[in-house]
């Protein structure tokens, strides 16, 4: 029989802390989104999930719960509450969740009561707390939409360092490390990106701690809707642009070596080596190789081949930045003059990384 055990509704709380979670949902339910700060320590792998809905929808909840537990018993649930002691022992001030914070979550609680550990379960569970996440993003849409929140842009061309900036802003929130993806036609990295609800989740989280640490400044990259796979909602990304913006002016030389930097040292060490650093580049020249149109597709291609083969006889980088110069000069830099005049608003202050910086600090409330 299940006894009472402590369960806790206070997300804020949860949030601000950065608590560690177990997240005893099955691995599939796991990877379409989870809450920050979780670990996936299963009660129910994905088959044995599997098995119990098939037995719920065909003879009813009290037979799957029969099911479930005929499932996992003996050396399985040994060692499935032998994970969650370890990670309760690692992490004391840990709680835990399922779904619904109904059976599987109390079942879990309850295995490591009679272990000799009680933790707290979240109410509602992950349902409940996703859609106070949900909540957190709308109303920092409707804040900054408001004027109760301020929305400020970094601006400036490809290579600027934008994003270098803004991880020095105490406000800042980088969309681009949340997305994890650049931003650009070749900001894919070498692992997958989040799931749209965890990229999600991730964003809300900052937003929260944002809201307890700093005041109303709220300062972000100029950013496309889209980062890749995932995006913001319209109402979020509207009330983002439509903030006070900065333009970051960096020379072009410096820009040229951002770009050798970010892109070919950080994206080889990144996919583990030349050969299949040159692929994913390859696949980014001919996923822009209409816009560069036939000639230039061609020249960027042969700057880039020559710069791969002098790395390989001399291990020498320099040669990169022939395909950099060209990409920067006839592609980067006229699609975002184009931009410019497309989505004209006045630049409140234009400078250097240092004058940026001390602008934004010396901003008040």
């Amino acid at each position: 029989m299940i006894t009472a055990l402590p369960s806790v509704d206070d997300f804020q709380a949860i949030a601000e802390a950065q608590l560690p979670l177990i997240d005893v949902r099955a691995p599939v339910e796991f990877q379409r989104g989870s809450i920050p700060n979780a670990t996936n320590l299963v009660l129910m792998n994905d088959d044995e999930r599997h098995q119990v809905g098939l037995c719920y929808k065909q003879s009813g909840q009290q037979q799957a719960i029969v099911l479930g537990h005929q499932l996992v018993q003996g050396a399985v649930r040994e060692q499935r509450t032998a994970d969650w002691l370890d990670f309760v022992k690692q992490h004391p001030s840990a709680m835990l969740y399922c779904f619904r914070g109904g059976l599987r979550s109390r079942t879990s609680q309850q295995w490591l009561s009679e272990a000799g550990v009680t933790i707290p379960r979240i109410a509602g569970g992950y349902k409940a707390f996703r859609q106070y996440l949900i909540d957190t993003l709308n109303q920092t849409a409707q804040e900054l939409a408001q004027g109760v929140l301020q929305s400020w842009v970094i601006a400036g061309r490809t290579g600027s360092g934008k994003t270098a900036l803004l991880a020095q802003l105490a406000a800042g929130v980088d969309l681009e490390a949340m997305a994890q993806h650049r931003g650009s036609s070749f900001g894919g990295r070498a692992w997958p990106q989040p799931s749209q609800i965890d990229f999600e989740n991730q964003l809300a989280y900052r937003l929260i701690a944002l809201n307890r640490n700093v005041g109303r400044q709220r300062i972000f990259e100029d950013e496309g809707r889209n980062i890749g796979s995932v995006h913001l909602s319209a109402e979020l990304f509207s009330a983002i642009k439509a903030g006070h913006r900065v333009m970051l002016e960096v020379p072009f030389d410096s820009r040229c070596q951002h770009i050798l930097q970010e892109y070919v040292i950080e994206g080889q060490q990144e996919f583990g080596g030349l050969a299949p650093w040159i692929t994913h580049m390859q696949s980014r020249f001919v996923r822009i190789s209409k816009r560069l149109g036939g000639v230039g597709y061609a020249k960027v291609c042969q700057a880039f081949e020559q710069a791969c083969h002098q790395q390989q006889l001399n291990h020498q980088l320099e040669a990169h930045l022939g395909w950099i110069v060209y990409l920067l000069r006839d592609y980067y830099d006229p699609m975002y003059d184009y931009q410019l005049q497309r989505y004209p608003q006045p630049i409140m202050i234009q400078g250097s990384p240092e004058e940026l910086m001390a602008f934004f600090n010396q901003l008040k409330d």
